[in-house]
């Protein structure tokens, strides 16, 4: 396709003189996006109306997009704003009678402008993707990833630096649960397989590692990547791509747009909901003081989507004390100021919620338990269970002793039917590898997508978008129902409880 043949489009969309879109096409499509985007997000709340018919209209606009841009920035600026108008046309529509008339009245001239547009393209030949003459049907493709023999989803995740060992437990879960698929057949016949970048937990690197797993080794999607900084990278990247982008292990609101983008799927709870649960948990059952519980935090999206968790309960409780907050830099155990400032702090805190890495998180504990005698440490789940345990044994049992931890999944010394299963395959798969809380949420997520891979047919992003959608009731023996929807990419709400005993070893509590 031409720079021509996109700005007859964008001219065509709307009635936009063509020598305007030749002259200034960024402007043009900065405009139209807002007028265009809010079509397709009202047209795809509507279930009579066909989600082919929209994203065909999403590829054309991103194709327009990607011409008229004269760099990645500005690319990925206007495809940002694109994607938001699609978000705000879906909350403003719903799928109300009305509402769908007029979405399928302006999809329709949308689809007639592109019609026209059409003897722009390769001489003799329709536009890319429209529908036929004699079937009506998407003409189809090669699926990026997906060969007779095998599907290829890509993992981005740091081989070293801090957060390794999260990165390891979650690629072994993932791998785990693929190779237990692929012992039985695989999904049609085909392997999975999981390929790893490296982007040693640095959002400036996860660009780079994105686009080798996408360009060179042409993957089908991304699953578990790790970090939330890092998110705010790839998610554009992978949604200008329409790549599935599934179970990332982050919380984080960034994750979790409401409405959810139509690529972005979570197996777990939210880092809000998981804070919640500690404020309900610290101020109701024990009996702390609001004004005496803090929030230590890492200084990054990660830390402050967090800390607005633990204010937001604060909110939902009519609690009208500050949130105190203490944080360190990204990426780094330089928790001195932090460890200062709550010595000093008056009245005295007596629990601190953690929004930290694993090594950050162990060595202030390291620094506060002696200065501040009873100190209730909780964490949420990111903090990388196992390596905060080893990271606290090492200095010994009074460091371990109640340290609480929060889970997006059942403790792995339970017996619920997921778990055994999961212990299994480690155990027949990763022969030596210890029980996870990281790779059981890798395992988990894993799981997930393989049983909706296996009931797409044939196989494609879009149609497994729509399968993913359409799970409401998935059982796979937690404890708890998994479901998704159109309006609902988290497949799971559920908080466990966790604590360490001086052994150093995590045993259940109950949160409500």
């Amino acid at each position: 396709m031409t720079v021509r043949w996109s700005a007859l489009i964008i001219g065509s969309l709307f009635g936009a003189p063509l020598s305007y879109a030749f002259a200034a096409a960024p402007d043009v499509v900065r405009d139209l996006a807002g007028r265009v985007g809010p079509i397709v997000g009202r047209a795809s709340t509507c279930p009579d109306i066909a989600e082919g018919r929209v994203q065909i209209i999403v590829e054309k606009f991103r194709e327009a997009i990607r011409q008229a841009s004269s760099n990645d920035g500005e690319r990925d600026q206007l495809t940002r704003a694109f994607n938001g108008y699609i978000a705000e046309g879906r909350s403003r529509g719903g799928p109300s009678a009305a509402n769908c008339s007029t979405a399928e009245r302006q999809l329709a001239e949308l689809e007639r402008s592109l019609i026209e547009s059409g003897p722009a393209t390769t001489a003799g030949s329709p536009p890319v993707n429209a529908p036929t003459a004699t079937t009506g049907a998407v003409t189809a493709s090669p699926v990026r990833g997906v060969t007779d023999r095998e599907i290829r989803l890509g993992i981005v995740m740091p081989f070293s630096g801090i957060r390794k060992e999260t990165g390891r437990q979650m690629k072994l879960g993932i791998e785990t649960a693929f190779a237990r698929a692929n012992e039985a057949g695989g999904v049609g016949g085909r392997q999975l397989r999981l390929i790893a970048a490296d982007d040693g937990y640095d959002p400036n690197k996860t660009l780079a590692a994105m686009t080798q797993l996408y360009e060179k080794e042409q993957v089908f999607g991304f699953i578990g990547n790790i970090g939330t900084a890092n998110s705010q990278v790839a998610i554009p990247y992978a949604l200008e791509r329409r790549a599935l982008y599934f179970a990332p292990n982050s919380g984080a609101a960034v994750v979790r747009r409401d409405p959810p983008d139509r690529y972005v799927f979570n197996y777990r709870a939210s880092y809000a909901e998981e804070t919640a649960a500690l404020v309900r948990y610290l101020v109701k059952m024990k009996r702390i003081p609001p004004r005496q519980i803090a929030v230590f935090q890492q200084q990054d999206p990660f830390g402050d989507d967090g800390f607005a968790g633990v204010a937001k309960a604060y909110r939902q409780l009519n609690i009208a004390d500050p949130v105190a907050r203490f944080t360190y830099p990204r990426a780094s155990v330089d928790v001195d100021e932090a460890v200062n400032q709550i010595k000093a702090y008056k009245p005295q805190i007596k629990a601190v919620i953690m929004v930290a890495t694993d090594r950050a998180a162990a060595k202030f504990i390291e620094k506060t338990r002696d200065a501040i005698p009873g100190l209730i440490y909780a964490n949420v789940s990111a903090v990388g269970s196992t390596s905060l345990a080893t990271e606290l044994k090492l200095l010994g049992p009074r460091f371990t002793n109640g340290v609480i931890v929060t889970q997006g999944v059942p403790a792995v010394s339970g017996y619920s039917s997921l778990v055994l299963d999961y212990k299994n395959a480690l155990a027949k798969y990763a022969a030596g590898e210890a029980p996870d809380y990281t790779s059981l949420e890798g395992y988990i997520a894993a799981t997930i997508l393989i049983q909706a891979l296996k009931q797409t047919n044939p196989l494609d992003t879009e149609r497994l978008v729509d399968t993913l959608e359409s799970m409401r009731s998935l059982d796979l023996g937690l404890g708890t129902p998994l479901a998704f929807g159109r309006a609902e990419h988290q497949a799971s709400h559920k908080i466990w409880g966790t604590t360490l005993d001086e052994t150093g070893t995590y045993q259940p509590i109950e949160l409500e």
